[in-house]
Order: C-alpha cells, then structure tokens, then sequence
C-alpha cells in the first residue's frame, strides 16, 4: 500500500506538514491535548448515487487516549469494570432509561464511545431503540477472552472513514503531544487506508489538510 501514497506525496512533504500543525501548537500552547485532524475533500463522487463508503482501521499510535467509553456490561464484566475504576452500566440502568429517546441522546453524547457485553449487545435495540446507532456510537463487541483494557486501547486506536452526505470528511491521526515520528506512520497509514475505500483512489481526492484541534489548516494535497 505505501507505493500507493508515495507517488503522490512524498515522505519529505508529509513530515513539512506534520511540523507545521506541531509548531502552531507548540506556540500557541492550550489548555488541553489538541487532537490532530485529517480533514478530506472529495471529488468525483455523488453521494446520493453513489455507494456510500465505510471502514474502520487500528492506528499503530493512540491518537485519542482520554476518550471517555462506557462499557454496557454483564454481570462478570461490571465487576471487571469496577475494579479497574472503568465507567459502566448494566441491564438495569439501561432499562430505568425506559427507551426515552431524550435519555438515549443524551447517554449517546455524553460518552464517545460504547462496549458492550454479548449478551447485552443482542438487546441493545430493544432495551435503547436506535438513538446510539443513529448517534454512529453503536457498541463494540466485547467478550470474555479479552481484558477491558485491552479492549479500550484497541477502540481508542481505531478510526472511522465513512461518507456521509456531504464530500468532506474528518478524523483524528493524532495529538500534539506525540512526536513526528508517531504522527507520521498513522498519517500514512490512515490516508493509505482512505485511499483504498475510495472507489476510483486519487482521482476521488480533492484535497488533504492536516490541523490541530485549534490550529490553522496546512495543505497536504
């Protein structure tokens, strides 16, 4: 895949980019851990006609650690939850929420992202109608053989490529406090990774651009 990327953008121009946006965060420092963002312009793409795309890849670097996730748990993984001070709800507490899609929308928002027990992920529809799949935060699948831990890590490091209605879309490759090294191989990766979702590759991109959460927008492509 990485001969894909590199006849378009060479090493040298995606590390002059990466340096940049950390820069412009090193200079003008936030009160929090700004996220770096790949944000994508389409072309050649009709979103009402044309198959809508969506995939999902594991970055080699967290690039959002402090994610808040909630895990819908059974019994056994409440007490795993607990003990690892992992924020959490049961069967019950999702039935107090009575299906009220106010609540719904509210659990929806207040975390980022769900795990969810088998056994409870089969009633999630039934016991919270679709207010979490609408919300595009449907649970991961967790199951006994692996730790929560593990699990988060693995849902913090994946990102999401999906088209929506409109041509531009955006995700998180990073944050300013990881060095360039660490920025690059998930930049390279991710854009790799669009890249083959797209139906006709380069000729469906527009542009790149690559800013911190509060910072200017560098070009890339």
């Amino acid at each position: 895949k990485s001969t894909v990327i590199m006849s378009k953008l060479s090493r040298d121009t995606i590390n002059d980019c990466i340096e940049q946006v950390l820069k412009g965060a090193q200079d003008k420092k936030r009160k929090f851990t700004e996220t770096i963002e790949l944000q994508v312009g389409l072309k050649n793409y009709d979103p009402s006609r044309d198959k809508r795309f969506s995939g999902s890849i594991r970055l080699p670097h967290v690039p959002r650690p402090n994610r808040k996730i909630c895990v819908l748990a059974d019994a056994k993984h409440a007490d795993e939850a607990k003990a690892n001070n992992q924020q959490f709800m049961t069967v019950e507490d999702l039935k107090k929420l009575n299906k009220n899609k106010k609540l719904v929308k509210k659990l929806a928002q207040k975390y980022d992202a769900f795990l969810a027990s088998e056994s409870l992920i089969k009633q999630i529809p039934r016991l919270l109608g679709p207010g979490l799949n609408k919300a595009g935060k449907f649970p991961t699948l967790l199951t006994h053989n692996e730790t929560i831990a593990s699990k988060v890590e693995e849902v913090n490091g994946t990102i999401k490529f999906q088209m929506k209605k409109v041509l531009c879309l955006g995700v998180a490759v990073g944050n300013v406090t990881m060095d360039q090294k660490q920025v690059y191989s998930n930049l390279n990766l991710s854009i790799n990774f669009l890249v083959s979702l797209l139906k006709k590759n380069w000729q469906n991109v527009k542009s790149l651009h690559v800013k911190s959460t509060m910072g200017k927008p560098v070009r890339l492509y």
